[in-house]
């Protein structure tokens, strides 16, 4: 879970389905850390019965704009998933991700992983598509106590197949305040979104399709 819209939602869902939710927060050396806050914030707001906030750094090798300040984070183009990965991909991020979440899930018992991955208004990661999160979850059952003791791992994307403006409208519709997300890739040093970057824009378009203020837009700094 990181501070953001869509796994907020997802975090919602996992609990409106009546999940005994264990949450993990990363904090991987991105440039917007200020997610983290968020993260803490979204959780005590929905409930979580733990929230783990794992700690190791991807500026090691950088090849993100995330994770590497050589590399500036661009300027919004709405045709550059079709064209190419863009450059705020980092590296093998869910695959790192979801295999905390397995060796977390293992020792705690639980046999269900959400993550909130989108794969129709998405930046164009290769590791959000459905196709990588089947293949994770077969690599999950395969590395793990399950492939000897007869038991799986679900890996659930509750969001894969929704536009931008449906998960925010399932997310109301579960009650959640979107004031408390963070979406924006190049925050100021205050926390305040650029308000260009690619998911600065996907956020924006989406509450302006939907005809509503952003939430969080009231904290933004003129």
């Amino acid at each position: 879970m990181s501070g953001g819209l869509d796994s907020a939602t997802c975090l919602a869902v996992a609990k409106a389905e009546g999940f005994e939710v264990y949450a993990l927060t990363f904090d991987y050396g991105q440039r917007h850390s200020v997610e983290l806050e968020c993260a803490e914030k979204i959780a005590n707001f929905v409930g979580v019965e733990k929230l783990c906030r794992i700690k190791f750094d991807l500026r090691l090798w950088g090849g993100s704009a995330l994770t590497d300040d050589s590399i500036d984070v661009p300027a919004a183009d709405p045709e550059n998933g079709e064209k190419h990965v863009p450059i705020t991909y980092v590296p093998a991020r869910n695959t790192i991700f979801l295999s905390f979440a397995a060796s977390f899930a293992e020792t705690i018992g639980a046999r269900d992983i959400f993550i909130g991955v989108n794969s129709l208004d998405y930046s164009g990661y290769p590791d959000c598509r459905p196709d990588f999160i089947e293949a994770f979850r077969k690599c999950a059952n395969l590395g793990t106590k399950a492939v000897d003791e007869g038991w799986e791992f679900q890996i659930r994307a509750p969001l894969q197949n929704l536009r931008k403006t449906e998960i925010i409208q399932l997310g109301m519709k579960l009650g959640f305040d979107y004031s408390l997300t963070h979406s924006c890739y190049n925050p100021l040093p205050d926390g305040t979104p650029c308000d260009a970057c690619d998911s600065c824009r996907l956020r924006a378009a989406a509450f302006a399709e939907l005809g509503i203020p952003d939430p969080a837009g009231k904290k933004r700094k003129k």
